[in-house]
């Protein structure tokens, strides 16, 4: 069999386009040399957002896509992504009063805002938000975006590619791409086992590795470059009992965020700064941390320290480079390069982009691609539900009471979270149960069916697919709850590598 297109990479933007694709009616082969999201895609903030702090570098297309498609994948998923408010208090040390007000008006009405709430000015004397600030703070402003469970994502988009008929097969490594006139030979690997696959088109789609799969399995001379900013996010104790987010400006000029997270934590992130390496290795240095620290420390009354922290993460942002003096002055927008020379097949590659823009780079590469696939059908992502996203944004509220109650044997902050994962298809998942035994195997607040099912219809193979990727329950499961899990998926004669994989994570969380 010949594929249309095989696409190189798992991550949000390899998966986005392979949904799109498949739903166009093209053939789609997809590898992924680790677990879906495994790289960069797992590694964000966490948020739709058109990007505040892009409007001064005057990337106002970027903005205006991100502000558009916030409401557009809310639509899409409402289980998994959900409006938030973020306050962003100020002094006059910082940016000056009107280029905020500017700011967050252009960010208002610039992407057509219909669904979330506008900007409104907050008294933080008397604003809950400012309880657990420092007093010389008194004004604010307070704006809307989005969350999203960004591994999530992923795996959804992969599931709806594959629904529609693409072939997504994970922890596989591309050997080799050559072209042979109109079509490509690509060589895989998985478990030691080789196998040739043929596509009449090519997508790069590697993320951090774009350029080294260019270089190395394609074999181009000069292969583009990219530029790799890694970004780097603390997880601390909850800091405050309300659920609004804080944007702080730091006095270097950029910004960091303190959101509410998994419950019982906070999040705080980013960093940002130029990275040279193994993607992969990427972690967070001493530096790093104390910048987190120190950015949040300068706006709460109680300073945040290092016995507060209870996991971290790094991810690299596989940057266009443009030539930026600053990691942080960077764009984020994607950039495509189509190699098609005349007679041969066409190789798409893939720098940059957000999280928030996957589904509008999608079409791009689609649109890119469609004069080699003159029968290619049209957009339809836009009004498109994304697995277990058959519920209205307005009527989440009101499914998760249902659930509660039809599965009231469980705890409600479990059903809570069930639904915040899958959606419309807890009830698919749970089925009938009555009983708790009814569900399998538990291992603290995850049951054996929910384990089926990521197994069977997400691509999870290790403990660690489960606990820090489909989910975050790595923060939440005992030390032997990790641990049998890892015995479970594993098996006896391969616990060791992700059993110490877990241990290590486990290891950060609160005893």
């Amino acid at each position: 069999m010949i594929y249309d297109l095989f696409i190189i990479g798992g991550g949000i933007n390899g998966c986005g386009i392979a949904r799109d694709a498949a739903g166009r009616g093209l053939s789609v082969f997809l590898a992924e040399q680790s677990d879906l999201a495994s790289g960069t895609s797992s590694a964000s903030t966490k948020l739709i957002h058109g990007g505040l702090r892009y409007l001064e570098h005057y990337e106002f297309r970027l903005v205006r896509e991100a502000l558009i498609e916030r409401e557009v994948l809310l639509q899409s998923a409402p289980h998994i992504i959900w409006p938030l408010r973020f306050v962003l208090p100020h002094h006059d040390g910082l940016r000056p009063r009107w280029m905020i007000r500017l700011g967050l008006f252009l960010y208002d009405h610039l992407g057509g805002r219909k669904i979330l709430p506008p900007t409104r000015s907050v008294d933080l004397t008397s604003d809950v938000t400012g309880d657990t600030l420092k007093d010389e703070f008194t004004r604010g402003y307070e704006y809307s975006d989005c969350w999203v469970e960004d591994a999530r994502l992923v795996a959804l988009n992969a599931r709806a590619a594959h629904e529609r008929g693409a072939v997504i097969q994970t922890r596989t490594k591309v050997v080799s791409a050559r072209r042979d006139g109109i079509q490509w030979r690509i060589v895989l690997e998985k478990s030691g086992k080789r196998e040739e696959v043929l596509a009449k088109a090519l997508v790069n789609a590697a993320g951090p590795w774009v350029s080294d799969v260019l270089g190395g399995a394609i074999g181009m001379n000069d292969p583009a470059k990219i530029r790799l900013v890694k970004g780097s996010h603390l997880v601390v104790d909850r800091l405050y009992e309300h659920d609004r987010c804080y944007i702080f400006q730091n006095v270097d000029g950029r910004i960091c965020f303190a959101i509410p997270y998994e419950y019982n934590y906070t999040l705080i992130g980013t960093t940002d700064e130029d990275f040279k390496g193994a993607p992969g290795a990427a972690t967070i240095s001493d530096a790093e941390t104390d910048y987190l620290l120190g950015a949040v420390s300068s706006y709460f009354r109680k300073p945040v320290t290092r016995s507060e922290i209870r996991w971290s993460y790094s991810g690299i942002r596989p940057l266009y480079d443009d030539g930026a003096s600053k990691a942080q002055e960077t764009t984020r927008d994607y950039v495509l390069k189509l190699d098609a020379p005349v007679g041969q097949a066409p190789l798409l590659s893939v720098f940059g982009g957000k999280i928030t823009t996957f589904r509008k780079l999608a079409e791009s590469v689609l649109e890119d691609l469609k004069p080699f696939f003159p029968g290619i059908g049209q957009p339809w992502t836009a009004a498109a539900k994304l697995p277990g996203g058959n519920v209205s944004y307005d009527a989440v509220a009101g499914e998760i009471a249902r659930l509660q109650e039809k599965y009231s044997f469980l705890k409600s902050q479990n059903v809570l979270r069930l639904f915040r994962a899958y959606g419309s298809d807890v009830e698919t998942i749970l089925g009938e149960a009555r009983f708790a035994a009814d569900l399998g195997k538990w291992f603290g607040p995850l049951c054996e069916r929910e384990i089926e099912h990521l197994t069977r219809k997400e691509w999870a193979v290790t403990a660690d697919d489960i606990l820090w990727r489909r989910s975050k329950l790595g923060l939440h499961l005992r030390k032997e709850e990790a641990e049998a899990l890892c015995v479970h998926m594993e098996g006896s004669a391969d616990i060791s590598v992700a059993a110490q994989s877990t241990k290590k994570s486990v290891r950060r969380r609160k005893a």
